[in-house]
């Protein structure tokens, strides 16, 4: 879940997590700019999460007006692929004329995105309704949860399903406050996040992490050992050990050089993590701007920091998602999917 400019520059003079001014180890910068972007229909923005089904069709994403949208290639563009039940009762959902934030309780926000590769099923983390799932052919979601342990979601935010097993690993970023008043997650310094899991078999959420600071995306392992959850702030990766000698632990990742949002897994065995914000500079000025604006890094499986991307300013990223050596960049706050080739 991205947040506004404005939003930041009250957290960086307030509680801004720090950076030291050099690194031990050379990492790789790649400079997305001036790629492909992929405007999204009239009215909506915000993609920010993207998937791809088990026919490598897409990407799926989903946009503040609460569909899921599905780009079909340069011919068709973006395509209406799932809502939500209100979506189709309350005219103000479809109106497009009062800003989002004022009609997505009602309306909706889906934000994480996964697909089950073998049921063809879409899950859907919507920060308002709950868990989400529609049927491979798209249409109208049905919620799957709505609470856990007798405590209502508040945040519903990052996603991603086990492979092997199809059980859905999700974020609901704090109990206090909903997604709209995100800030005061941070300036009050809530701790009230949840990392859950839905089984797929017995339809049940297990709680097996709470009291979290902004706990947002996740990421299953590639071997479904560990799940990784990227934490807004403290600007933080963790991971929850599902198996193993481990099993029930919950330790650090990594410290990572900006506030993220959403986690996915690379082509080599480790994660993708968007940044929306870098951090503050110790030696920072307000006549001395970062030389180069961080939207993302690459992690390896041990949670070492071995690429970072870079874009113009003004660009906010809330996701990266690789398919095929390419990568997706989907924002919660820009009218376009950007694609870097």
């Amino acid at each position: 879940m991205g947040l506004n400019l404005a939003t930041w520059l009250l957290l960086l003079v307030g509680l801004a997590c720090f950076v030291p001014l050099c690194t031990a180890t050379q990492i790789k910068t790649t400079d997305t700019r001036w790629k492909f972007h992929l405007p999204l229909p009239n009215g909506v923005t915000g993609a920010e999460s993207l998937a791809f089904d088990g026919k490598g069709e897409g990407p799926y994403a989903g946009v503040s007006d609460g569909r899921v949208l599905k780009w079909g290639g340069s011919a068709v563009g973006w395509t209406t692929f799932a809502y939500n039940a209100n979506y189709r009762k309350i005219p103000l959902c479809t109106a497009s004329v009062v800003p989002s934030e004022e009609t997505e309780s009602m309306c909706g926000r889906p934000l994480g995105l996964q697909f089950h590769a073998k049921t063809g099923d879409l899950y859907i983390a919507d920060a308002y309704l709950g868990l989400m799932r529609v049927a491979p052919d798209g249409g109208e979601a049905e919620v799957l949860a709505t609470g856990a342990d007798g405590v209502p979601f508040n945040f519903v935010n990052g996603l991603d399903v086990d492979q092997a097993t199809g059980d859905v690993y999700f974020t609901d970023s704090s109990t206090t406050y909903p997604r709209r008043f995100n800030t005061e997650i941070m300036v009050n310094a809530d701790a009230t996040g949840r990392l859950l899991r839905y089984d797929a078999q017995t339809k049940h959420v297990t709680v097996l992490k709470a009291g979290l600071p902004y706990p947002n995306g996740v990421a299953v392992s590639r071997d479904g050992a560990h799940v990784v959850v990227a934490h807004t702030v403290p600007c933080q990766a963790f991971r929850y050990f599902v198996r193993g000698p481990k099993a029930g632990q919950y330790e650090l990742l990594a410290d990572l050089p900006g506030y993220p949002d959403n986690v996915r897994r690379d082509n080599k065995g480790g994660y993708w993590v968007a940044l929306n914000q870098e951090k503050q500079r110790l030696d920072a000025t307000p006549a001395t701007a970062p030389a180069k604006h961080l939207v993302g890094v690459r992690l390896n499986a041990d949670g070492v920091e071995v690429e970072e991307l870079t874009a113009a300013k003004g660009v906010t990223l809330s996701d990266v998602a690789e398919r095929n050596g390419q990568l997706w960049l989907g924002s919660v706050e820009l009218e376009y999917v950007g694609l870097f080739a």
